[in-house]
């Protein structure tokens, strides 16, 4: 073969030349180090955008420059060029808009477009915010993809002119004004409208009125009069139109605007696509005069259904082999992935007839494969006899460059190439998911630190982890037709064993054979969704995680493993879910499910798999006992699997400065409130009967059961009975007492170190306070003396509103309810209602019946969305009825503040750092403890009980207010209090 490169770039037609010529050099990008990683990682940005200028023979990608915060972003634009700001704004979304004024007031031609996460209160927010200093608000919903539609949104708009009207290229016009709407919609349109320029670059030059059909020009109207002007304007080079029903016209909301434009556009051209997406699904029946397309916004496909409706008119660019003397198709190939499998069958004088064509180097250039197109295009192939080698060739090149791009970052599973050193790998193309970039994120910031390998005599690390991404559950989905049932009222169970009976992709079963063929282990399969962690809605414990023993049987074990995915992807559909789904108003548009699956950090001890310990940390204490400072942290760790703590079992709480634990600090404390039962996985009796539950394999033992073995050293210590004292080891007879005594006092292992230095690197990488999970095993490992697995990190969030300092004042006479232990931020005047178990009757022996009574009348509140107060004793949420009542979320969704109360007789300490207290700080639902014993914290019970009853049962009340309850909260000092009306 001729070494000699190409003397000539293809796209080299004059007119081509000429677009784009305004174009987008220098993004400043406003983000904080979390935010910037996770559209870096999960989006490949520059990569992306290398893409779409290589194919226009444009050799100056846009530069993308990083800001920390909105006020350096003018010193930057002082010093250096820049064509568009886009910020992301941190917890005060007011300073973003104030400063961007201050940028356009001295930088009126840059375009300023804001990124804000999407949530009620943020919408609240934004209506009361001055818009005049942006140009476009975006919905930021974790899709990085929608980066890249800003860009290209904001140099289409400068090009327009000259691109369309000039050259030809054809327009899509959207006409919507939801911010929401046009931020999730206008990244699946970029991505079709690339993958048919991909179309364009593997056909021969000369196609070129099929390329000019294949090169869309979105613009946006926000209102009927923008989408007549753009309409008139581009009309003859229009593509197709995709229109909301109501918009404003003529400075008024008009329910039907969208109708009328599309008819209008109709007169005019006969044959124009139209696809109409409204809320209201009675408007599907009035698109048919006009032969339009009907989506409905609020399907929970809405996605593929846009998809489907623009394949009608659009195509994809699979690469067709065809025979050179025919003109007929041999094969096809859709990625990157089926070439390299396939190369090998090509036949030798269709691949003489593309390479000489420099088709197969410009089809790996639409897909940014850019070393590999430059390496094939700079070799020349003359003759049949060469195919072999040139195969070989484009085989090798894919090998290569997919090692080189997964160097140091999630690297593309391989069967061949996944050994017992590989650490993080993804099947699949899609996104790895909350908890998944949550990972990739956290292996990012031990990267940094290279101490994390001898942190003071342990390693900190993350387990071996493999993650399905999300176009894995799209196809799984698509493939077995699930959707039908998935969406449908089925129950749990009767959705659970649907997807059990369906098929993984074979792809994906012949990777995972692999997988199990490495990890000799126990597998945790985890669900990782795009909302899942993200900063302002996170689903933290909805979906299901299942814990699989290692099996020598090779069939058994993948059985086990895709059952457990698919049980996962089940999870999705469950009534809980769609609880959630329902509370945030989000659909599954943008819920897509990756899996995780990770090895089971811990030891087999006589048949029973768990770690040395499992723990949960949050970098802001919003219970801060005795000398505690809030901003120090606090944690919880727990012997065996962290299931225990999340489901709220008695776990040792400290700081990570532990001069004192409260739990231990008397012997009636350590005996009576420490923990006496751990989880752990049965590898004695292997169960394959996958059910909703997703810990039906998991076994709960008592920690005595553990105190002949080593899984218990430096974790516990043991009761003397005979002289009534706690000796802090684990040798001896005697009740073995969880107190991490040689470990938090004594430092025999550097836990807490290690837990101050995971948060604080992790709220500095974050820029907001977070919390993390963890497990180790202890053990001596020559120089080690154990390892810590960072397992998690996701945001607290913390709302900066205004707190209304003479309601918190109040007297007490003027409350019903008073707390010193208050978890939230706000204020809250649009709750009626309380409901209350009631103390006079109230027995732990009844709580799985309360929680069950609970659950019912909160049905009726979600079905009207009311929302209402809960009260009653103990930890909401625990699993343990001894310790409260056993509700799950989707049992109190309603609840705008829930209330644990303390009795004479019922006094459990208060919970922290579970899933169900992450999920309701993400809510924005208060949770006040109230121990009036000894502390000032009261509920006015008998001005409750004087009331009347709209529900009363034997174990709750249900009162109504005429006026609204004022509820406040102020999270920094922890206090709380409910107004009477």
């Amino acid at each position: 073969m001729n070494e000699k490169p190409l003397s000539q770039l293809y796209l080299k037609d004059t007119e081509f030349q000429n677009l784009m010529q305004r174009r987008i050099f220098n993004v400043l990008l406003v983000a904080s180090p979390y935010d910037t990683f996770m559209m870096e990682e999960d989006g490949r940005v520059d990569e992306q955008l290398y893409n779409e200028y290589v194919s226009l023979h444009l050799s100056s990608p846009p530069r993308i420059a990083r800001v920390a915060h909105i006020g350096e972003a003018l010193n930057v634009m002082e010093d250096r060029s820049i064509d568009l700001v886009i910020a992301m704004p941190g917890m005060d979304i007011s300073e973003t808009f104030i400063e961007a004024k201050n940028i356009k007031q001295r930088f009126p031609e840059v375009p300023i477009v804001v990124l804000t996460p999407f949530s009620k209160s943020v919408s609240r927010r934004l209506s009361q915010e001055d818009f005049s200093g942006v140009d476009y608000v975006f919905s930021w919903l974790g899709n990085v993809d929608l980066l890249l539609a800003i860009i290209k949104l904001i140099e289409d708009k400068r090009n327009a002119d000259n691109d369309v009207l000039e050259v030809g290229v054809q327009m899509i016009l959207m006409v919507e004004d939801s911010i929401r709407f046009y931020s999730s919609i206008l990244p699946h349109l970029y991505k079709f409208l690339l993958k048919q320029s991909v179309i364009f670059s593997t056909e021969a030059l000369n196609e070129h009125e099929k390329m000019l059909r294949m090169r869309g020009r979105p613009k946006v109207a926000r209102d009927y009069e923008e989408a007549m002007e753009l309409y008139a304007k581009f009309s003859d080079q229009m593509l197709g139109i995709i229109t909301d029903v109501s918009f404003k016209r003529n400075g008024d909301k008009d329910s039907q605007a969208g109708l009328r434009f599309a008819r209008y556009v109709r007169s005019k051209d006969p044959y124009l696509p139209i696809i109409v997406e409204s809320t209201e699904s009675g408007n599907r029946d009035k698109v048919g005069d006009f032969d339009g397309v009907f989506l409905d916004k609020t399907s929970k496909k809405l996605p593929v259904d846009l998809g489907k409706a623009i394949m009608g008119s659009f195509g994809f660019g699979d690469f067709s082999f065809i025979n050179p003397n025919t003109g007929d198709e041999i094969m096809k190939v859709s990625s990157i992935n089926e070439l390299q499998k396939r190369v090998f069958d090509i036949p030798s004088s269709s691949l003489l007839y593309h390479a000489c064509r420099n088709d197969i180097s410009r089809w790996l250039y639409s897909r940014a494969m850019f070393p590999i197109a430059d390496a094939l295009r700079s070799h020349r192939f003359n003759s049949l006899e060469e195919a072999p080698a040139v195969k070989r060739l484009i085989f090798d090149l894919i090998v290569k460059y997919r090692k080189m791009k997964n160097r140091g970052v999630v690297a593309e599973f391989k069967k061949g190439r996944f050994d017992y050193y590989s650490n993080f790998a993804r099947i699949g193309q899609g996104s790895l998911g909350g908890k998944g970039r949550g990972l990739a994120f956290i292996d990012s910031i031990i990267k940094k630190h290279p101490e994390c390998d001898n942190f003071a005599g342990v390693s900190i690390s993350i387990p071996r982890t493999v993650v399905l991404c999300t176009d894995i559950f799209d196809e799984f989905m698509a493939e077995n037709d699930l959707y039908p049932m998935a969406l449908s009222n089925a129950s749990d169970e009767e959705i659970l064993r649907v997807f059990l009976e369906a098929k993984l992709p074979a792809r994906v079963r012949d990777d995972l054979k692999a997988l199990t063929e490495v990890v000799d282990r126990p597998l945790a399969v985890r669900s990782s969704s795009i909302l899942e962690d993200s900063h302002y809605q996170p689903f933290a414990g909805v979906y299901s995680t299942y814990m699989i023993p290692h099996v020598d049987d090779g069939e058994e074990m993948i059985r086990l493993l895709t059952d457990a995915i698919k049980g996962v992807y089940a999870s999705v559909f469950y009534a809980e879910s769609k609880a959630y789904m329902t509370a945030t108003s989000n659909v599954i548009d943008q819920e897509k499910m990756a899996v995780i699956i990770q090895e089971v950090v811990g030891k087999d001890y006589d048949g029973y798999y768990f770690p040395s310990f499992a723990g949960v940390g949050r970098s802001l204490n919003y219970y801060p006992l005795n000398e505690e400072l809030p901003e120090e942290g606090v944690a919880e760790v727990a012997v065996g699997l962290g299931k225990y703590i999340v489901d709220g079992g008695r776990a040792l709480r400290f700081s990570p400065y532990p001069h004192k634990v409260l739990q231990t600090s008397t012997l009636d404390l350590a005996l009576r409130d420490t923990q006496r039962e751990l989880y752990c996985l049965n590898l004695n009796e292997i169960s394959d009967d996958f059910k909703v539950d997703d810990s039906f394999n998991l076994t709960r033992k008592s920690v005595q059961d553990f105190k002949d073995t080593d899984a218990l050293r430096l974790t516990v210590s043991t009761y003397d009975a005979n002289d009534v004292f706690i000796r802090d080891s684990a040798a001896g007879p005697g009740r073995k007492v969880v107190t991490f005594a040689n470990i938090l006092r004594d430092g025999a292992f550097p836990l807490a170190e290690a837990v101050n230095f995971m948060l604080t690197e992790g709220q500095q990488a974050m820029q907001r306070p977070v919390e993390i999970e963890f497990a180790g095993n202890i053990e001596n490992e020559g120089e080690l003396n154990g390892r810590i697995y960072w397992l998690q990190i996701r945001p607290i969030i913390d709302r900066k509103e205004d707190v209304d300092e003479e309601v918190m004042g109040l007297p007490d006479e003027a409350l019903l309810l008073k707390s010193g232990r208050a978890l939230g931020h706000g204020m809250t005047d649009n709750v009626r209602k309380i409901l209350y178990v009631r103390p006079q009757t109230f027995t732990s022996l009844h709580n799985s019946d309360i929680a069950a009574e609970i659950a019912s009348i909160n049905r009726r509140f979600v079905e009207h969305d009311e929302g209402y107060v809960l009260i009653g004793p103990g930890r909401w949420g625990s699993s343990d009825n001894a310790l409260g009542i056993p509700v799950k979320w989707a049992d109190i969704a309603g609840a705008r503040l829930v209330v644990e109360t303390a009795l004479e007789n019922f006094r459990i300490e208060p919970s922290q750092g579970t899933h169900f207290f992450q999920n309701l700080t993400s809510f924005g639902v208060g949770y006040f403890t109230v121990d009036p014993y000894g502390s000032d914290d009261f509920v006015d019970i008998d001005g409750l009980d004087s009331l009347p009853a709209e529900y009363e049962s034997e174990h709750l009340r249900l009162v109504a207010f005429e006026q609204p309850l004022i509820i406040g909260i102020d999270g920094k000092k922890g206090n709380g209090v409910v107004k009477k009306p």
